[in-house]
């Protein structure tokens, strides 16, 4: 096979974003990610070009932007994608009970009420830890929400995998929808990539039917270029997503990895016609930033990648600032960022 080569530049022209598909809330179940062997031809030679990735990423949001009713539409569509966690080590079941209920209810009645929506606005998922799966399963019971849970030692991962795969069965056994797991870094910098593969394969085993999504911890990776070369491995074993990070890291989701990561995403679909989704996470505070990921998805992939089977943001604070912009959008003014609490 022909040595795949990234080459990542700035487009010279690309899709308007102005009109996005309709809010709405999950779409069709999405197709398991079957994977492949490893065959590191996909991505051996792969070249990326620091200096095109980030001049592509500074333009997102500065070529186009989305203004009044657009905007709203589009903020709209951030809130269906939002995974919205909790993952502290004070956690209680009386706070997951809350953020299911948020879950179930992002915006306040008289915003929905105003907006004149006609579809259950609530988000795209909720992410705990193993042991509040069960909370978060019966708080949500009958929204259709998926309940995810991180596993195999998050955030670092620097547990026995014996440990780390009987930590996926436990939180699947306890009714986790979605598993969200660690990789080893210490694979990627070494450029061990049949240890990295095998690793993420016998979690893809010990999910089940629950779905895999694989953080990559891109801010531990160093280079740009390993970033694609694990995600490449990444969905090559199977994964059903690929993530940016845990949130833990020093630098998380990043406009420049989130590049290279669909872009990747984009050359597995025509190498192994698999569609994988893409979740980045970490620094996602503003509703600004939601629209820089959402503008990103659009351009690289398509409308297709705007439903929650195939991306979702990793950003529970951005709730209280979209919430904000869709009250000014109605009123006119802007309230106070406790009238738009989390939980």
């Amino acid at each position: 096979m022909a040595e795949q080569v990234v080459k990542i530049r700035a487009a010279s022209t690309a899709e308007p974003v102005a009109e996005p598909a309709p809010a709405s809330a999950h779409g069709a179940e999405l197709a398991r990610n079957a994977g492949t062997p490893l065959k590191p031809e996909w991505f051996d030679n792969a070249r990326v070009n620091l200096s095109a990735v980030d001049r592509r990423a500074a333009t997102l949001m500065t070529r186009r932007t989305v203004k009044k009713e657009w905007q709203a539409a589009w903020l709209l569509k951030a809130i269906t994608l939002i995974d919205l966690t909790t993952l502290a080590g004070d956690d209680t079941e009386e706070r997951v009970a809350r953020l299911c209920a948020k879950a179930r209810h992002p915006l306040r009645d008289d915003l929905v009420e105003a907006l004149g929506l006609d579809f259950e606005l609530k988000v795209g998922a909720v992410c705990v830890y193993p042991t509040m799966v069960p909370t978060a399963v019966r708080s949500l019971k009958g929204s259709g929400i998926p309940v995810a849970s991180v596993a195999t030692g998050f955030p670092t991962g620097l547990m026995p995998l014996r440990l780390r795969l009987e930590e996926i069965r436990y939180a699947v056994e306890e009714g986790a929808d979605e598993i969200d797991i660690v990789i080893t870094r210490a694979h990627v910098l070494e450029q061990n990539w049949q240890a990295l593969y095998d690793e993420i394969a016998q979690m893809r085993e010990a999910c089940g039917k629950a779905h895999l999504k694989a953080i990559l911890a891109t801010g531990d990776l160093k280079t740009l270029r390993n970033v694609y070369k694990a995600s490449m491995v990444a969905m090559q074993a199977g994964a059903d997503f690929i993530k940016t990070s845990t949130g833990k890291e020093d630098v998380n989701a990043t406009l420049p990895v989130g590049l290279v990561m669909v872009r990747a995403i984009r050359d597995y679909r025509e190498l192994a016609g698999f569609d994988v989704g893409f979740k980045p996470a970490g620094g996602i505070r503003t509703a600004k930033d939601a629209l820089a990921w959402l503008t990103l998805m659009k351009e690289e992939l398509g409308n297709e990648w705007l439903q929650p089977d195939l991306f979702r943001l990793g950003a529970s604070g951005v709730l209280g600032d979209i919430s904000r912009q869709l009250e000014h959008f109605v009123t006119g003014r802007y309230s106070s960022a406790d009238r738009h609490a989390v939980a």
